[in-house]
């Protein structure tokens, strides 16, 4: 967002101008564009609850106990009540109440703050499937299925983790990436200094 003064009121914004998180002009977005990107962020964010969900009806089902790669990958069937790493356990209804918020603030922001290109949408719908998917299995089970168990032989095991998990980790690292691209520490930084002059 640029800064528009005026000799009556100094350091005031702009207005009748429409930014996104990372302060770029989108008051040229075509509505064909505006509905691409919501198109593809319903696309990914649904697919990844829907993966996720199926997967896990799969593994509730058949309870699986299979050595993928002997030593290094095993496919396991384990019920977490906790929250990341099994923290916390036996604190559902705390943790439903905390997906849900974390759902609506995702879905406000992205309301006020649309992402400025692909990557951006990406992130947010990957984040948005995860938390959906977590905390459909909270809701419905009272507890969240994990399988996915990395380990180095018996020196070494990473906590288990599912496919919405994933996608919350990936669509993190992701939104990491968009933000060192877009500058935008350095924008907000910038923004800030012209502020105070």
């Amino acid at each position: 967002m640029q800064k528009g003064q005026d000799n009556e009121s100094p350091g005031k914004l702009e207005t009748g101008r429409i930014t996104d998180f990372v302060g770029e002009d989108k008051s040229e977005v075509s509505p064909d564009k505006y509905r691409g990107r919501l198109r593809l962020f319903l696309i990914v964010a649904v697919l990844a609850v829907i993966i996720d969900q199926l997967i896990k009806l799969w593994i509730d089902a058949n309870r699986p106990q299979i050595e993928l790669l002997p030593g290094f990958l095993d496919l396991r069937y384990t019920e977490n009540s906790g929250a990341i790493f099994g923290l916390f356990h036996s604190h559902t209804q705390v943790f439903i109440g905390l997906g849900i918020a974390g759902v609506i603030v995702i879905l406000v922001f992205l309301h006020y703050f649309p992402p400025a290109n692909t990557l951006g949408v990406v992130s947010f719908a990957l984040i948005l499937g995860g938390a959906v998917g977590n905390l459909i299995d909270r809701i419905r089970l009272g507890y969240v299925i994990d399988f996915v168990s990395l380990h180095l032989r018996d020196l070494f095991r990473w906590p288990a983790f599912n496919v919405a998990d994933t996608a919350l980790t990936v669509g993190i690292l992701v939104l990491i990436y968009y933000f060192y691209k877009s500058r935008v520490f350095g924008k907000a930084y910038e923004r800030n200094d012209e502020l105070q002059d």
